[in-house]
């Protein structure tokens, strides 16, 4: 039962980042408006940046707002962190990146409006490293296959 928890919640997990992809990559109006999508020459990042940060660190995150690396390594950490926990491979480096993401968003809002210092993004940073820990990829997913490479076994930060 355990399995099939950490599985459903890994999968669970992934899908919430591959979706944030795919949706900001194409526009199906959901986050990301059909006319506002990264295909149609739109930063993926600028609209949360420029109007979403708020607090103390805000003015540091505007001044990132439209930038073609970060909005480059925001949508590659997106798809890598959703593909890895969807295919239950490189959830170490996954629980690396995607903390630091995590890390990242939440200082964009800090303070918080409806909680002094826990939301969302606290509890997937969470989330991500309790997957890791207890090898949510070998079940239902490729994570012990993939443990079995040399790749693996020379870097094991991408178990």
């Amino acid at each position: 039962m355990k399995n099939m928890i950490m599985s459903a919640a890994r999968i669970s997990l992934g899908w919430i980042f591959l979706w944030a992809f795919v949706d900001k990559l194409f526009g199906f109006g959901f986050a990301t408006e059909a006319g506002n999508a990264w295909m149609n020459g739109v930063s993926p990042t600028a609209g949360f940046l420029k109007f979403g940060t708020k607090g103390a660190f805000a003015e540091i995150f505007q001044g990132l707002a439209g930038v073609a690396i970060i909005d480059w390594l925001f949508m590659a950490g997106l798809l890598l962190i959703g593909l890895a926990l969807m295919l239950g491979v490189g959830l170490r480096i996954a629980a690396y990146s995607g903390t630091a993401l995590m890390l990242l968003l939440w200082l964009a809002v800090f303070p918080l409006a409806n909680n002094p210092i826990i939301d969302e993004h606290v509890i997937y940073a969470f989330l991500l490293w309790l997957l890791t820990l207890n090898n949510a990829g070998d079940y239902f997913g490729l994570g012990k296959l993939w443990s079995k490479t040399k790749l693996v076994k020379t870097y094991p930060i991408l178990k």
